[in-house]
């Protein structure tokens, strides 16, 4: 297998190296940001002369990317190669480029619910496919003395952005009404309260539109089919969301564990402050993340609600370090684990309060769940694993479509 790889350094993409090596499959990596974009003559060139090339004398049999691009979408369409995409961002606005339907594509969505809502509109070049591990790396990493690193011990933490760093698009919409502010903090606080369901797309009227609009103008792409109201919801309205949702949970860990636990937040932005919980900064994918998730007697996952039932990477990392996992309702959960033996699910902060305190005094349970989770892991959610799994789908597939051509 002789594989063209477009990146930017993405989360995994090192991961994914690592599984083509092992499978001797050839490869090329570019590093190129502009592999995003939806037209780009450098990509093009790149493209082309990396085509051209080959690698050792071959031929390419495919071109792979994390998330989606329609760029390299179209250059695969020109020479009728398969393109690979594997999906770990939502919202992941190039899905609505009309460039999905190109018939060299095989896109890999890890949230089943925005699987269904392309492929019952219509589009066949989409697939499921639930995120992976590289659990090779772990093992590297934690063999022996992994859960021996107090450098990284906690009692509860979390890693992820509070959504509060200087891209919180929100905020600039500070000039609208106070109807509309009140509006639009009603609905967020709405769907704070409701697990499984995404609605904030749907709430957004004429009235309330023109006014952000007027306030801060979004546009829609030219080549796609996503709405205004698409980009409100899930890039300024989910986040905003996640930012209070998330202080909340810390800020409530804090009150309830502080004074006896110690309460970790691994996030970029490191000057924020909660009584109650240590603020460490970022941390790297990589080099310390699985430490912390199997140095941490419980992890939590709060997950964005653009995420309408896929399971994060977060989660599957934790699962893969050996970590106890404790997150909120998502449906895709109940098709690879189960809720109270592989991972333990909250139903709201309360009810997430409650687990902390209970799990924190049950230690044998809970690294029970946490054996449990990680064989769930090392059973069917390896990079070896999927990439078997996806291979299988493009070169039997593509064999279909040229049958039929």
């Amino acid at each position: 297998m002789n594989i063209l790889i477009f990146g930017s350094r993405n989360f995994g993409i090192e991961d994914v190296e690592e599984c083509f090596m092992k499978k001797g499959y050839k490869y090329t990596y570019i590093d190129d940001t502009s592999y995003r974009d939806r037209v780009n003559r450098q990509i093009d060139a790149k493209f082309v002369d990396n085509i051209e090339k080959g690698i050792e004398g071959e031929k390419y049999d495919c071109v792979f990317t994390f998330n989606y691009s329609p760029v390299i979408s179209n250059n695969c369409k020109k020479i009728n190669i398969p393109y690979i995409s594997f999906i770990y961002d939502n919202p992941q606005i190039q899905l609505y480029s009309y460039t999905v339907i190109n018939s060299c594509n095989y896109i890999f969505i890890f949230d089943k619910a925005q699987y269904m809502e392309l492929k019952n509109g219509g589009i066949n070049t989409v697939y499921y496919a639930p995120l992976a591990v590289n659990i090779d790396r772990m093992n590297r990493m934690l063999g022996a003395n992994g859960s021996c690193n107090n450098r990284y011990k906690s009692d509860v933490s979390f890693v992820g952005s509070m959504y509060n760093e200087k891209h919180n698009l929100f905020e600039r919409l500070e000039g609208v009404s106070e109807y509309t502010k009140g509006y639009l903090d009603a609905i967020i606080q709405a769907q704070r309260q409701v697990y499984g369901l995404f609605f904030l797309e749907d709430l957004l009227k004429d009235r309330i539109l023109d006014d952000m609009l007027k306030n801060y103008p979004v546009e829609v792409n030219t080549d796609g089919v996503e709405s205004i109201e698409y980009i409100y919801a899930n890039y300024f309205l989910a986040r905003k969301l996640a930012t209070e949702e998330r202080y909340d949970i810390m800020k409530r860990l804090g009150t309830e564990f502080g004074k006896d636990y110690l309460i970790n937040l691994y996030t970029p932005n490191d000057s924020l402050k909660i009584d109650g919980i240590r603020n460490k900064g970022p941390i790297d994918y990589y080099n310390e993340m699985p430490y912390v998730f199997n140095n941490s007697r419980i992890n939590l996952n709060i997950t964005l609600r653009s995420i309408k039932s896929g399971i994060p990477l977060r989660a599957m990392d934790i699962c893969g370090a050996g970590g106890f996992l404790m997150s909120n309702y998502q449906a895709d959960f109940y098709d690879y684990f189960t809720p109270g033996e592989d991972i333990i699910l909250y139903e709201s902060t309360e009810d997430m309060l409650n687990k902390c305190k209970y799990y924190l005094t049950h230690d044998s349970e809970r690294e029970r769940i946490a054996k449990n989770g990680r064989a769930r892991i090392e059973e069917a959610h390896t990079y070896d694993i999927r990439f078997e799994e996806i291979f299988n789908i493009v070169f039997n597939t593509q064999k279909s479509r040229r049958k039929y051509d």
